[in-house]
């Protein structure tokens, strides 16, 4: 079977996108993972299907898959990319457009200078949705971490943007223990579907540097739903003031959020790269 793939990239995390809306995905985990492969098969951080929507006055289905072929709710990078997609391939002429996820419905729209503006809805706090296992909902929690190297409790915050993460707050972003200390938070028994863990350094009130390691992948160059996590955890323990710059590995996003109940809203580039076709089993 032959599979038409449209690469792409939001601030280098990078992203394959196929267009189902007129026939059913059916990929399964292991060919995910297989196409995956940097060296093997396309290479990607995620992979992204469009679909179309059931839902009345949605416009369509976006389904986010990462590399070890598990279904996650949101990403953030992808959503613009996905805009970017539709867009240009001329599957809708909105310039505002809803779109069905896992985690709700979210809506996208572009500005004059290119920039695609996602409105990523409310942050969730409450430690059952997440989900957190915490009698309590605070602004931050005490983790216990016991590495070989390291044993000791550390200060996070938790909270979800549809969905999970945790951020801890570092003076070193460069020196920050991202890949053992994210890949052991990530699968810590107190978050039940595993979370995405943020290093975040405040650099100003209005400005950060950020690093994730995503669930299902590792350390990406950048993550939307991540910066968005840092930026509202910073704002909720009155460290950061909005809006606020969030500098990546690959890239910069801007995020801004006016607090409680208000939606987060996330604006920054995606690029097309290449299409292509591959011969899958």
């Amino acid at each position: 079977m032959k599979l038409h793939f449209t690469k792409m990239h939001g601030i280098g995390n990078d992203f394959i996108v196929l267009d189902h809306t007129k026939s059913p995905f059916q990929l399964t985990q292991e060919k995910i993972q297989s196409l995956s492969h940097r060296q093997l098969g396309i290479g990607f951080d995620q992979l992204l299907v469009v679909e179309g929507s059931t839902l009345k006055d949605v416009d369509f289905k976006y389904r986010i898959f990462n590399q070890d072929g598990s279904e996650v709710e949101q990403c953030g990078n992808g959503a613009r990319c996905f805009y970017r997609f539709v867009k240009d391939k001329h599957l809708t002429e909105k310039e505002l457009i809803r779109v069905e996820t896992k985690s709700g419905v979210i809506t996208l729209t572009e500005d004059h200078e290119h920039m695609i503006e996602v409105n990523m809805g409310a942050p969730i706090f409450n430690p059952k949705l997440i989900p957190f296992i915490s009698d309590t909902e605070k602004n931050e929690y005490s983790i216990s971490i016991e590495l070989p190297d390291q044993k000791e409790m550390i200060n996070v915050a938790v909270l979800s943007m549809g969905n999970p993460h945790t951020v801890i707050t570092v003076e070193d972003i460069d020196k920050a223990r991202v890949k053992t200390l994210g890949a052991y938070l990530e699968s810590h028994p107190l978050f039940p579907k595993r979370v995405n863990v943020g290093f975040m350094k405040i650099v100003t009130p209005h400005h950060i540097r950020l690093r994730v390691f995503e669930r299902g992948v590792g350390e990406t160059l950048a993550c939307g739903t991540g910066a968005c996590a840092a930026v509202v955890s910073g704002i909720k323990r009155h460290l950061l003031t909005s809006p606020v710059k969030v500098d990546m590995l690959g890239g910069s996003l801007s995020i801004d959020w006016r607090g409680d109940t208000n939606p987060v809203m996330m604006k920054g580039p995606a690029v097309t790269l290449f299409e292509g076709d591959i011969e899958i089993a």
